[in-house]
């Protein structure tokens, strides 16, 4: 709370996030107090306040007390920020310190978002990248845009993004959802659930004729076997008999 004879009701703090409607409000909150003036155009240069008549000492006496009562306002701030307007000596001083650093802190923060909204834009699923990987690459980045405050639903950008990314060997399980689930209420976990199961049954057919070919040199092999020891022990009994007819000569 700001000061009980200013400010009857709660000061809405600043924070990183916050800048421009902590602006709006502030102004709102700080012309309830008919100061917001000072804020804009400052107490002016008056020269030396000995040549002053007695009205224009008692005006900038005014304006100066209108720039306390603003730069009171202006500093209920969070120890962190109060730290950026702590020397400012006027109202008008602190509230381009702010502006000046928020605005940079928006600059970099919109250049992050710029950044990441082409890395998702630019997602897609590799070729022999498994649907938990890719979904885990999409997640992380859609979290990174949230955490901007980047709003993103789960149908508009993740669903759509995910099912027009996929690898061409999803092309089918694709088609099949669209064509029954209910796009606008389906969650990522009941896409990624259907996506994992069709790879399951991708990876069972890719195997099968590998199976297949397993067992078919197996059994060629076992043939070959079979057929050389046959072939082995017919000679032992050819050279057997010559020997016993050998034996009779």
């Amino acid at each position: 709370m700001a000061n009980g004879s200013m400010a009857p009701f709660q000061v809405y703090l600043l924070i990183k996030d916050n800048h421009h409607n902590w602006s709006v409000r502030m102004k709102t909150l700080i012309s309830c107090y008919d100061v917001w003036e000072v804020v804009e155009r400052g107490i002016g240069k008056h020269g030396d306040e000995a040549n002053l008549t007695n009205a224009q000492r008692k005006a900038l006496k005014e304006i100066r007390k209108k720039d306390k009562k603003a730069l009171t306002l202006i500093q209920a701030l969070d120890d962190s920020t109060f730290e950026k307007v702590a020397n400012a000596i006027t109202a008008k001083n602190a509230w381009e310190i702010l502006h000046n650093f928020y605005r940079g802190v928006d600059k970099v923060k919109k250049v992050r978002l710029q950044t990441l909204r082409r890395e998702f834009e630019s997602l897609h699923q590799k070729e022999s990248e498994s649907i938990s990987d890719y979904m885990s690459r999409v997640q992380a980045n859609v979290n990174q845009l949230r955490r901007d405050v980047e709003k993103i639903s789960d149908v508009t950008h993740v669903i759509e993004k995910i099912i027009r990314s996929l690898d061409s060997k999803f092309e089918h399980i694709v088609v099949f959802i669209e064509e029954s689930k209910d796009m606008d209420t389906m969650p990522v976990d009941q896409l990624s659930k259907s996506l994992k199961a069709h790879e399951e049954r991708l990876k069972k057919k890719n195997q099968e004729p590998y199976v297949e070919k397993v067992i078919q040199t197996k059994l060629t092999l076992n043939d070959e076997e079979s057929s050389k020891s046959g072939t082995s022990r017919g000679r032992g009994k050819g050279i057997g008999g010559r020997g016993t007819r050998g034996g009779r000569g």
